[in-house]
């Protein structure tokens, strides 16, 4: 049986262009995948992320979980010795994935993504209590961890209300990217 693959080889430049990376310079060492500490969860690992980009395997990469399962540690960028920023990557493909619609096998991820990403446009910078009435319009799971937030807002870990800082424009501007 054979699997037919459609390639765009535009992919590479433009996860190189968003993310400020030439993903050309990796030689498929594994290290990256070898220091990553959420690898044991994903499916590719980061390298193959990586080769399916340069590859131009676009659907494959954009609709892969790995992407969103990427903690952002950069873990995987220290261990490279050619200085990829594969958490930029993997953060470019999250953002290609979000504009394109492409649904994911761990949506609950990609919402996270989404509100957390939206909350920093619209404050300039997290606010966590809107994160979680947020989430949890989204999932309709209102009372699983109430106990928890209402202890965490009682002692004056959460605020209220949100805050916005003065460059918040600026913010939003550095996030709508090129």
């Amino acid at each position: 049986m054979s699997v037919l693959v459609s390639l765009d080889p535009s992919l590479r430049d433009s996860v190189n262009l968003q993310s400020h990376q030439n993903i050309s310079r990796c030689y498929d060492c594994d290290k990256c995948t070898a220091g990553c500490p959420v690898a044991y969860a994903m499916e590719y690992g980061p390298h193959r992320i990586l080769q399916m980009v340069r590859f131009g395997m676009k659907e494959t990469a954009l609709a892969s979980r790995d992407i969103w399962l990427c903690a952002g540690c950069e873990t995987c960028g220290t261990r490279c010795p050619n200085d990829v920023d594969i958490a930029h990557v993997m953060d470019a493909l999250r953002q290609m994935a979000v504009r394109e619609d492409i649904r994911n096998p761990a949506n609950d991820i990609a919402n996270f993504h989404r509100v957390y990403v939206m909350l920093i446009k619209l404050f300039g910078r997290m606010h966590e209590a809107s994160l979680m009435g947020a989430l949890k319009l989204l999932t309709r799971d209102f009372v699983s961890d109430m106990d928890a937030g209402v202890k965490l807002v009682a002692k004056g870990k959460i605020p209220i209300l949100p805050e916005r800082i003065k460059g918040a424009g600026e913010v939003r501007r550095v996030l709508k990217g090129p």
